[in-house]
């Protein structure tokens, strides 16, 4: 099981054929570095797939995700390029939903 204690997302579109070496350059160019513990996620221009680089203490994993129908909740790329989301929010936008509607606790915020 792999720990994390901090999840941010990237509002900037990553090109899905970067690697780990890569995903880790835009881990520093968008925030600065990589944390132990901390899930960092982009997705493509269109949001059909997501990755995700956790740091978690010693070395460094790569996940990826791609929806068949559909597309990830992202937000538009604007002046705000890194959001910080909770253990909830992470597990809704990982299977499609509306994340963003999603409070502390899990408590739906807006209908």
């Amino acid at each position: 099981m792999i720990r994390i204690d901090a999840v941010w997302l990237s509002t900037a579109p990553l090109d899905m054929r970067a690697g780990t070496d890569t995903a880790l350059a835009r881990v520093v160019a968008v925030f600065g570095c990589a944390h132990p513990h901390t899930a960092y996620l982009f997705a493509n221009r269109r949001a059909n797939r997501m990755k995700v680089l956790v740091h978690d203490g010693i070395g460094i994993w790569l996940a990826a995700r791609r929806l068949h129908q559909g597309h990830f909740v992202w937000p538009a790329q604007a002046a705000q390029t890194q959001i910080s989301l909770s253990r909830a929010q992470l597990d809704a936008l990982v299977l499609g939903l509306p994340w963003s509607r999603i409070g502390e606790g899990g408590i739906i915020s807006v209908v």
